[in-house]
């Protein structure tokens, strides 16, 4: 028999027969384990979590959006704050999430794939990029494309040290 190690530190889910997993798409952000028991892929508690942070993050960033307009062929200077913070705010999330917190059931699903995935706005971006394009903005709309993608990588490896130093300092 196959098997597959989902977390060598976890001594009850360790080794899981791979006829045992789940099919199909596995979305990264619902963990289908918990106790080493496998969960319902649509478990209502999650679901619930999911679409609650989405609704509080799609209406954060509605609001920065009305408070701080792009103006017509500008760059779009609140898409890509928000787009930066809430990338920096997820690498935040998911050292809380892996090494403060991993027993957090809900906490991962209602504020990363809820509120963070909510309130960050890639199609948006994308949307600006052809907007700007068609506009005869092309080099607004290639500065914006690396300078979305650059400072949102950078958010995350930022935070992520950031918070990782914070947890070792603050457990000395």
């Amino acid at each position: 028999m196959q098997y597959h190690v989902s977390d060598p530190s976890d001594p009850v889910g360790a080794a899981t027969p791979v006829n045992s997993l789940p099919r199909g798409p596995v979305d990264s952000d619902v963990d289908l384990r918990v106790d080493g028991r496998a969960q319902r892929a649509h478990d209502p508690a999650v679901l619930g979590a999911i679409a609650v942070g989405g609704a509080i993050g799609a209406a954060a960033r509605y609001l920065v959006g009305l408070g701080w307009p792009t103006p017509p062929g500008g760059f779009p200077m609140s898409t890509l704050v928000i787009n930066v913070v809430g990338c920096g705010l997820i690498g935040i999330l998911m050292v809380v999430v892996t090494d403060v917190l991993p027993r957090q059931r809900l906490l991962r699903p209602l504020l990363g794939t809820g509120v963070l995935g909510g309130f960050t706005t890639f199609s948006t971006y994308a949307v600006d990029i052809q907007r700007l394009v068609t506009g005869g903005n092309a080099g607004i709309a290639l500065l914006y494309l690396a300078g979305t993608i650059v400072g949102a990588l950078l958010a995350v490896r930022a935070t992520v040290s950031a918070t990782r130093a914070l947890i070792t300092w603050r457990t000395r």
